[in-house]
């Protein structure tokens, strides 16, 4: 085969377009969640400076469904709209529950909710956390000797 019929394949070869990467700013979403409320904070990249928060008890009027992804649902969406106005388009997520030497240590109900609801309306996710706070058997429990008889 002679070198002018040779088919070169390579990146001289094809028309190039410019690619530009979309610049994204970036905030995390701090989800508080407990069994009684869902807390949700947006702060800046370096978590100094708050941009946007909502709980589930400003969006339901009963105290108990003030937990409920419904309620939690309402708040993500609440906080989206405010961060779009902003500028942010994605979230890094951090997701706590109560902890501690006393408390679950497993997230609410509205936690996974509100993931879902903020990725459903259009924020990019960047990478989802877990910060619930770990006892290192610092104070003595509650319960006594024997522990807590039902």
């Amino acid at each position: 085969m002679r070198p002018q019929e040779q088919n070169r394949r390579g990146p001289d070869t094809r028309e190039r377009r410019p690619y530009q990467m979309e610049k994204i700013r970036w905030g995390i979403a701090h989800i508080f969640s407990t069994y009684n409320n869902t807390l949700i904070t947006i702060t800046d990249i370096t978590g100094t400076e708050t941009i946007a928060r909502s709980t589930g008890g400003q969006i339901v009027k009963s105290d108990r469904l003030e937990s409920s992804p419904t309620a939690a649902m309402g708040a993500a969406k609440k906080v989206a709209e405010i961060c779009k106005e902003k500028g942010i388009r994605g979230l890094y997520i951090k997701v706590r529950a109560r902890g501690g030497h006393n408390g679950p240590k497993n997230p609410g109900p509205g936690a996974q909710a509100a993931i879902r609801t903020l990725s459903r309306v259009g924020m990019r996710i960047g990478k989802i956390e877990e910060v619930t706070p770990e006892a290192h058997n610092g104070c003595r429990a509650k319960g006594g000797r024997r522990g807590r008889r039902v």
